[in-house]
């Protein structure tokens, strides 16, 4: 996840309460839609392919990620995903372009999530519910690509805006959902940015809530003495106890970045009526099931998905 905005002091002013909770039952609609192809064998498949190591996902998760960037290297990346260390990313990225441009890797990308809906959806990859979802979203994702004055106005959201649309509705309707995760991405970095939370603080706070077991976050690359660093601080400013729980201050701050987040994620979805959102609610809840049925998604991740 990535990003600022360009006009933070004003974005998401005037949303209310109503224009938050809808932004914030899409996102967990599409998030497994999205991040499914992160875990599906057809996308291990296809980065092997192109000569990725699929021993473990990294490799490919990096590349898959990144390419709407362009050949960039691991200072733009480990700013664009925030969460991960400045090794982690050094690890994959700039060495992800010597295994395959990034222009091949959105082309293998392209076959891959097709081939993860086909096995996930079987014939309902190519049914009315996911036409109609992939319309429906795909509007609502190219007025995200329109409202980096208003929301988030960040470099992943806007790197995927700018791609070309897929004809086929399950890939478009990923497109979208990652279109719109990434906006909502950058937004939620300019939200831990004015609560002045640094990307291990912002992960050691997150775990401190609940979210997720301290130990879900190891995949980001921390050292236990970064990690230990980042509590300390928060320690002194009054947000985390001496045994890492948050205190009332920490809880506080958290749902405050959470409500900013969904603030600056609301504007796109005002490209749908109230009853086109239902619609696009309908269409999507059997292809989340299918995505959360599928057992390819951990049942806990950094996300916190279902946890705040």
């Amino acid at each position: 996840m990535a990003g600022g905005t360009t006009n933070g002091a004003s974005a998401g002013v005037g949303v209310g309460d109503g224009e938050r909770g809808a932004a914030r039952r899409m996102w967990h609609l599409l998030e497994p839609l999205h991040a499914v192809l992160y875990y599906a064998p057809e996308a291990f498949e296809e980065a092997a392919a192109l000569g990725y190591d699929t021993a473990e996902r990294w490799p490919s998760y990096f590349a898959w990620r990144a390419a709407p960037l362009g050949p960039v290297g691991a200072e733009e990346v480990t700013a664009a995903f925030h969460s991960f260390s400045p090794g982690t990313v050094r690890r994959h990225v700039p060495a992800s372009w010597r295994v395959a441009a990034p222009d091949a890797v959105l082309t293998a990308r392209d076959r891959a999530v097709r081939r993860t809906y086909a096995g996930l959806l079987g014939p309902d990859a190519h049914g009315p519910g996911v036409t109609e979802a992939a319309v429906l979203a795909r509007r609502v994702a190219e007025a995200a690509g329109s409202a980096g004055a208003e929301g988030a106005g960040g470099p992943l959201g806007a790197a995927n805006a700018a791609l070309a649309w897929p004809r086929e509705p399950a890939a478009a309707l990923w497109q979208a959902a990652t279109v719109l995760r990434e906006y909502r991405g950058d937004g939620h970095l300019a939200a831990l940015r004015e609560a002045g939370l640094d990307p291990v603080e912002s992960l050691v706070s997150f775990a401190a809530v609940g979210a997720a077991p301290a130990e879900v976050f190891a995949s980001r690359g921390w050292s236990p003495a970064e990690w230990a660093a980042a509590r300390g601080r928060l320690v002194a400013r009054g947000l985390v106890d001496a045994d890492g729980a948050a205190t009332e201050a920490g809880r506080a701050l958290r749902g405050a970045v959470e409500r900013r987040t969904d603030a600056l994620a609301a504007a796109p979805w005002r490209a749908l009526t109230d009853a086109e959102r239902g619609r696009l609610v309908t269409a999507l809840e059997p292809l989340w099931l299918a995505a959360i049925a599928s057992g390819l998604l951990p049942a806990e991740n950094t996300l916190g998905i279902g946890k705040v």
